[in-house]
């Protein structure tokens, strides 16, 4: 008596073990259909089943959709599994291409493709492809893939097959030689021209404006003798300013002329300013 009460938790325990290691993933209620557009009498729909293919390979043409609708079962009980894949082989070169189902958390699942979602090399295949069904999840279930039918892919005879794109790869290049233009020296000639024709036209413009205004250049003795050096570093200082523009636009570089040019101008700055005191010295003294 005491040792059958020994031994009855024991059986449990390993009935229990048993059990859990029977446990695996299954499909319930499979159905493949294959439809095309408009094609309502040529449709295709059977019933799949977890331990043999179907007898005859499931045709696929250039304008069919093939779907499959199933329910997911660990143990006999509808859920979810992790991972839910219908698995096209080609039985020749040994290309896969996988479809994943979409599965709601009852446990029911769906997944449907046509010939443009295929590769390539799918499609150009000789023989019927070999389609097996993968259900699996985490834990010590069992997971579940069996070959459950053959797909005939027929493309349309009328219509050339895709072209094949190399995939983008990474890695080395050939070199690849520049051909600079050589920086140009010089602006267009039009635009050049355009601009002092412009310049120059403006000359007898200040001179009619002075003649207008009633300039008296009998005061350039005066001013020149009661400052030379500013009058004349002035005046040279607009004339170097005008000759630095020059070489910028002929041959100097933008660096070589903005130094010169601040020089320039700095002089420009200091002796206009004595220039123009000696200027309103006149002016204050009732000359004009």
């Amino acid at each position: 008596m005491r040792f059958l009460r020994s031994l009855i938790p024991s059986l449990l325990l390993l009935g229990a073990g048993v059990a859990e290691a029977a446990s695996s993933w299954n499909f319930d209620e499979a159905i493949i259909s294959v439809t095309g557009k408009g094609n309502t009498a040529g449709a295709f729909k059977d019933k799949l089943s977890d331990h043999a293919p179907l007898a005859k390979p499931v045709t696929l043409g250039s304008a069919d959709s093939l779907k499959i609708i199933l329910t997911a079962t660990e143990n006999g009980k509808a859920k979810r599994p992790h991972q839910a894949f219908l698995l096209l082989r080609d039985q020749d070169t040994g290309l896969e291409a996988t479809f994943p189902f979409t599965v709601k958390d009852t446990g029911k699942g769906k997944v449907d493709f046509s010939q443009k979602d295929l590769p390539l090399q799918l499609l150009t295949s000789s023989q019927p492809l070999r389609a097996t069904l993968l259900l699996a999840s985490f834990g010590s279930s069992q997971a579940f893939s069996n070959h459950v039918f053959n797909l005939d892919v027929k493309p349309d005879p009328n219509a050339p097959l895709p072209k094949y794109e190399k995939p983008l790869r990474y890695g080395k290049l050939e070199d690849i030689h520049h051909i600079f233009r050589a920086d140009p020296k010089s602006g267009p000639k039009i635009v050049s021209l355009f601009f002092v024709l412009a310049v120059l036209a403006t000359v007898p413009v200040l001179l009619g404006a002075w003649a207008y205004l009633g300039a008296n250049l009998n005061h350039l003795s005066k001013a020149v003798g009661a400052a030379p050096i500013s009058h004349s570093l002035f005046f040279g200082s607009i004339l170097a300013m005008e000759g630095i523009f020059y070489l910028y636009y002929y041959n100097w570089t933008l660096f070589e002329m903005l130094p010169a040019a601040g020089v320039v101008g700095l002089v420009g700055f200091l002796s206009g300013s004595k220039a123009l005191s000696e200027v309103q010295s006149r002016r204050l003294a009732g000359e004009r």
